[in-house]
């Protein structure tokens, strides 16, 4: 299945708060298997979080697709992200040879592409965490803004990306003309407006923010258990190391996810809950 068209993204969660959008899948060649569970938060506007779970065969290799896009000021950039960014990573060839450079290129012109199209668009962006796993062996982790991907080592919960807070990089935004202010509430926001550091779209604030990705790549070695990859509404109530313990109590993954989204909605998260866990043995 090598057409790109053929990805069969899934869509973002729909509901109110006490559903929870979710599904499972898993590898015919790997022992690899994973769930994703969706729940919209108490603010009034509509779900803003997008998410991809998939496995393709893709030029006789197994790709794993996962990621999460957490919107703000509306759905229409994760929903962008959502159909687009994949396929821009892997329909460049450079991605079988210098996958870091290829990711990097990919998340630019992606934004790019968002930026040139903000009249449809609006003026809204999103934070993104993605994760590409090949064939069960290899796994690149790449991040811009504070959705978070963790994984479990032995039991051991590992950060794999950089939560780009406006605070942590409070140069670069002055570099770029903007400021950092705790002000209205008392959370640091980009321009008193945003806060992450970087972001797809957001046109108003571009000028001071990043759009370019952290990047991880990482073995996966007999002890390497499970990824989590979530949206900020589970990490603002969850430690890693408590998440991973939630998610080592099962082998399903898609269970896992639901449990690990309803200990975030009893720690009285109010934000969209997005969730997916991958599990790399059986």
């Amino acid at each position: 299945m090598d057409n790109l068209c053929c990805f069969n993204f899934v869509s973002k969660a729909v509901g109110g708060r006490s559903s929870c959008s979710s599904g499972k899948g898993r590898s015919h060649q790997f022992p690899v298997k994973y769930g994703f569970c969706l729940v919209k938060g108490k603010a009034s506007h509509p779900m803003e979080d997008y998410h991809v779970a998939k496995l393709v065969q893709y030029r006789g290799q197994e790709v794993g697709l996962f990621a999460i896009y957490d919107g703000h000021l509306g759905d229409s950039v994760p929903a962008y992200l959502q159909k687009h960014l994949f396929s821009n990573i892997l329909k460049d060839e450079e991605f079988w040879t210098d996958p870091n450079r290829s990711i990097i290129k990919a998340y630019e012109t992606t934004d790019q592409a968002i930026l040139s199209h903000s009249a449809d668009l609006g003026r809204g962006g999103s934070t993104a965490v993605t994760a590409i796993l090949l064939n069960n062996q290899k796994l690149w982790i790449a991040n811009v803004g504070d959705s978070r991907a963790v994984m479990s080592r032995g039991g051991s919960a590992i950060q794999m990306s950089i939560d780009h807070e406006p605070n942590s990089e409070r140069d670069s935004i002055e570099d770029r003309g903007g400021f950092v202010s705790n002000l209205p509430g008392d959370v640091a926001r980009v321009n008193g407006q945003l806060a992450v550091s970087r972001a797809f779209g957001d046109k108003n604030l571009k000028s001071h923010l990043r759009s370019d990705p952290d990047i991880r790549l990482v073995d996966i070695y007999p002890d390497s258990e499970l990824l989590i990859l979530a949206s900020d509404g589970l990490w603002k109530v969850m430690a890693n190391q408590e998440a991973v313990d939630v998610a080592r109590r099962t082998k399903d993954p898609q269970k896992a996810a639901k449990q690990l989204v309803s200990e975030a909605l009893k720690r009285e998260s109010k934000d969209d809950i997005s969730c997916i866990v991958v599990r790399f043995k059986g």
